[in-house]
């Protein structure tokens, strides 16, 4: 597995894997109302790095590097659990510098667990009720 950054020639796979992945996972959000645009409005300003293996993208993360701030980060629902995320963080560590932070919705429980299990550490929950989410750390 190979992570590199994206070109646009790689945006219509990452287009499709940022719309599967937040049907899938995003049970608290309205899935008729995600589009494949989403994924250009929601990178706007960011490095993006993706996970490739055999030339299939695996996943992918958006970084804010001015706040070294990781917006995004989705692995292709086929690849999830098999070292996609791991990569992509660590990829991103290196990119930018520490302490790194993201926000991570409240009711995601299982990204959460994730972050947890690669040495990130919840600060403060922020957000109204029914949209919180973590600010979560990582030095």
């Amino acid at each position: 597995m190979i992570v590199r950054e994206a070109s646009e020639k790689d945006y219509p796979e990452l287009r499709k894997i940022y719309l599967e992945s937040r049907k899938m996972n995003f049970h608290w959000a309205n899935s008729k109302e995600m589009t494949l645009e989403d994924f250009d409005r929601d990178t706007v300003e960011e490095v993006i790095i993706l996970a490739e293996e055999n030339s299939r993208i695996l996943g992918f993360s958006s970084l804010y590097l001015p706040e070294d701030f990781i917006h995004n980060l989705f692995v292709h629902p086929d690849y999830t659990g098999k070292g996609v995320g791991a990569k992509l963080l660590h990829h991103a560590a290196e990119k930018m510098n520490k302490p790194l932070r993201l926000k991570c919705v409240s009711e995601n429980h299982r990204a959460l667990k994730f972050y947890e299990s690669n040495g990130w550490k919840k600060v403060i929950e922020e957000g109204n009720h029914g949209e919180q989410y973590w600010v979560m750390q990582f030095k």
